[in-house]
């Protein structure tokens, strides 16, 4: 599941149209996370500075709310900035990324390990 940071509120229909589908893959042993994007843009302190995305009160209560709206533990829900305006490669913007990618891959990868082989 991908959200955007920066929205005010998701709306009642979309949040129990995604708890369905956590829901449904739960039911069927499937992992979930969620990417945030622009978690920049909704905090002043992580726009300045990337790396206090996980220090920042904002970033949390949003991370802590879409944890509670939609069930899904908050070590699954993942903060990444999305490459927009910039023109070169930033190292905290690609670490953030890369954090995500490895813990989607590595889920990923347990869930095909426990599948039953044909």
């Amino acid at each position: 599941c991908v959200c955007s940071g920066n929205a005010a509120e998701i709306s009642d229909s979309v949040l129990e149209k995604m708890r369905e589908i956590r829901e449904a893959a739960s039911d069927l042993g499937i992992p979930q996370l969620v990417v945030v994007t622009k978690l920049d843009e909704a905090c002043p302190e992580t726009e300045k500075n990337l790396q206090n995305i996980y220090k920042s009160k904002h970033v949390k209560k949003k991370m802590t709310d879409l944890s509670s709206e939609l069930g899904i533990p908050l070590n699954c829900i993942l903060p990444v900035k999305n490459y927009s305006k910039e023109i070169r490669r930033d190292p905290d913007v690609d670490t953030l990324i890369l954090n995500a990618l490895k813990l989607i891959l590595d889920f990923g990868s347990d869930y095909i390990e426990k599948l039953p082989d044909k």
